[in-house]
């Protein structure tokens, strides 16, 4: 655990934020009790899409793959503004990314200072490309909380697998840029990590990627594994081979199949959801092509979409049997690895 960011983030809480997650956690734990869709409160955590562009082609991404089916766009600060304006009260975290390269909105700043005003905990997370040092300084000088800086390996034709279009150099540079500007700003945020995903190809480069962490100066590294979509034959052949950062087991046909078993309950429901660029609230980050739809925010206000009939059919559906939702089948809950 990183003390001073989680200090930063307790820093946040408020009389009312507090009541409000506490009534979010009790009715979760009700409802498994109960075996009853409950829901109290509203989320404590909400992720806003700054854009659906994005500059790269990862294989796994729906982004990179330009592979939506729906509309692609820039979220505009003046819708963003307006529902911030509404929950800012119970909200204690705001995640700057769904799909998409956050850095690609011009306007991506200007809303994490918005909410910064709001002492909301703001993260963000980039590959790192259009971080310049002058992008840098807005970033630190924004009030950005949290900065994840994705690097998927440690040498450009390992990185460049994964990262398709992507240059290593460029992705090393933002994280110097960034660690440079907080020392001069005298600055502890934006906190920053290495994201680092592995994947076959790079599975070799994990105890490298630590050295280059420390060597720049970033605030820690975290290890993620990866969601595959076609993942029974893992046709990209993206699945490594150490254990310890598998998602999934293969079975003796040689096909995979999920490690871990579905829960019969998501805390995430009830504590967090999702706002597309053109204001689409869906229940989570696995519903990237935005199927489920729970509401629209340019036509109800959010704690109306929160408490509708769609939303509390979802969680009542949810409630009687993840397996059957799609989104839920390839969950990823707890797939980040912490190292010592």
């Amino acid at each position: 655990m990183n003390w001073p960011d989680s200090l930063n983030l307790l820093s946040k809480l408020t009389p009312r934020r507090v009541w409000n997650g506490l009534k979010v956690y009790s009715s979760y734990q009700v409802g498994r009790l109960l075996k009853k869709d409950i829901q109290w409160g509203y989320p404590v955590s909400v992720s806003f899409e700054p854009t659906t562009s994005c500059n790269l082609r990862c294989p796994e991404c729906p982004s990179g793959l330009r592979a939506f089916t729906r509309p692609k766009g820039m979220l505009q600060k003046d819708f963003f503004t307006k529902t911030i304006d509404e929950i800012h009260k119970e909200l204690l975290y705001l995640i700057f990314y769904f799909q998409g390269e956050p850095y690609l909105n011009p306007g991506f700043l200007d809303m994490v200072q918005y909410a910064s005003s709001k002492k909301i905990y703001t993260a963000t997370s980039t590959n790192g490309h259009y971080m310049t040092s002058e992008m840098a300084k807005r970033t630190v000088e924004s009030g950005l909380d949290r900065l994840i800086i994705s690097l998927d390996g440690t040498t450009q034709d390992v990185y460049e697998q994964y990262r398709v279009g992507g240059n290593i150099n460029k992705v090393l540079d933002a994280a110097r840029h960034i660690v440079k500007w907080k020392k001069e700003l005298k600055s502890k945020t934006p906190y920053v990590f290495f994201q680092f995903l592995v994947v076959k190809p790079n599975e070799h480069q994990i105890e490298d990627v630590k050295k280059l962490a420390e060597e720049i100066g970033v605030d820690d590294i975290r290890f993620k594994t990866a969601q595959v979509y076609d993942y029974q034959t893992d046709p990209n052949q993206l699945i490594p081979t150490i254990n310890k950062y598998r998602r999934y087991k293969k079975n003796d046909d040689g096909t995979y199949s999920t490690k871990k078993k579905i829960a019969g309950s998501c805390w995430k429901m009830h504590h967090a959801n999702v706002i597309t660029w053109d204001g689409l609230v869906v229940p989570c980050c696995f519903d990237k092509d935005a199927t489920y739809r729970l509401g629209n925010l340019k036509e109800q206000s959010f704690k109306e979409i929160w408490n509708s009939g769609p939303y509390k059919k979802f969680r009542k559906d949810l409630s009687s049997g993840r397996g059957n939702i799609e989104i839920c089948a390839n969950c990823s809950e707890g797939t980040r690895v912490w190292e010592d």
